[in-house]
């Protein structure tokens, strides 16, 4: 059998969930991940989809590192909690989550204050926002998170004109932060209006989004941009496709969004790929076939049938997961 789907806990509520699912792919290049959030449909899952064949059968491009700095993700998490996560992690730069639905900015302000603390004036803090502010907004609180040396804020506003402005304004109010397009690139179905409309400083890609590791290096030459590769909240399979990205990069400026695996209680594999001394290396994964991160009877004919649709899927679907090229050994 080449494909089973996973379901691995994560130790804080994290874009709504609390379990994360995909289903995992045996090729004759190695394992492959394929997990478009619930919400996601066609034609958006179809790009997931391309980047999972390309790991399974062809596999990822030579890297021109070893090795690949990271940041560490912090939820929209208590103040305490945030800064234990962060003096943990060894990391020396974090992501934090802000705008949560639900909290107040007070809450925001408090978790970043924690995070500037546990890392120290050295360490770099950059917010992630999800799009959830307007410009109005936007501007005002990246005025008082300013104040704790924002290295950027990813997705400050959910459109490209919105960023655009954004930056405007900003560099008018003399408002030092930089901004990061990440759903503005990987949803918009038109990546390259950020670079015509000036809405960004900094393309955050990831790989499965964008179909690929190959198809992110020919964006990231065409857009331009400094690059932050970053994570869809996968298994360690799926990071393994980040890392051969960051990995592959001809310049590598920031510390990428690939540290994620340490937010589940468990991993489908026995080595996950997590942070040493604020670093992953480069390296292939192979799944655990013990138990523990199974999902129920029945969820690999569920995801099997999200791909029904899918453009190259209907013979992999038909043969109930097995047509991928995969050495013959049953491995579960």
């Amino acid at each position: 059998m080449v494909a089973a789907a996973f379901a691995l806990g994560l130790r804080n509520r994290f874009r709504g969930i609390t379990v994360r699912e995909g289903l995992l792919l045996r090729g004759p290049a190695g394992w492959a991940e394929w997990s478009p959030f619930a919400e996601y449909t066609r034609p958006e899952i179809d790009s997931w989809w391309t980047a999972a064949v390309e790991a399974a059968t062809i596999g990822f491009p030579a890297p021109v590192r070893d090795s690949v700095p990271v940041n560490v993700t912090v939820p929209a998490v208590d103040p305490e909690r945030a800064h234990r996560i962060v003096a943990a992690s060894g990391c020396r730069t974090a992501k934090v989550k802000v705008a949560e639905p639900g909290q107040a900015f007070a809450e925001d302000i408090a978790r970043v204050e924690a995070v500037r603390d546990a890392l120290g004036p050295d360490g770099r803090v950059r917010v992630d926002v999800n799009g959830h502010w307007d410009v109005d907004v936007a501007v005002t609180r990246l005025r008082e998170l300013a104040r704790f040396g924002l290295e950027y804020a990813e997705q400050p506003c959910g459109t490209v004109p919105e960023l655009a402005d954004l930056r405007r304004r900003l560099a008018r109010s003399g408002i030092d932060v930089p901004i990061a397009a990440d759903e503005s690139i990987r949803r918009s179905g038109d990546p390259e209006r950020v670079v015509a409309e000036r809405a960004a400083d900094i393309a955050v890609l990831k790989v499965q989004p964008l179909g690929g590791v190959r198809r992110c290096l020919e964006l990231a030459e065409r857009l331009g941009l400094p690059v932050v590769v970053s994570s869809a909240l996968e298994s360690s399979v799926g990071l393994a496709a980040g890392v051969a990205l960051a990995a592959a990069l001809p310049d590598l400026p920031y510390a990428c969004g690939l540290n994620t695996a340490t937010m589940f209680t468990s991993d489908v594999t026995a080595e996950p790929l997590v942070a040493a001394g604020g670093e992953i290396g480069v390296r292939p994964v192979a799944v655990d076939r013990q138990d523990g991160w199974q999902a129920p009877d029945g969820a690999t004919g569920e995801w099997l049938a999200r791909l029904r649709d899918v453009p190259g899927a209907a013979e992999f679907v038909r043969s109930g997961g097995r047509n991928l090229g995969a050495p013959g050994e049953e491995w579960r």
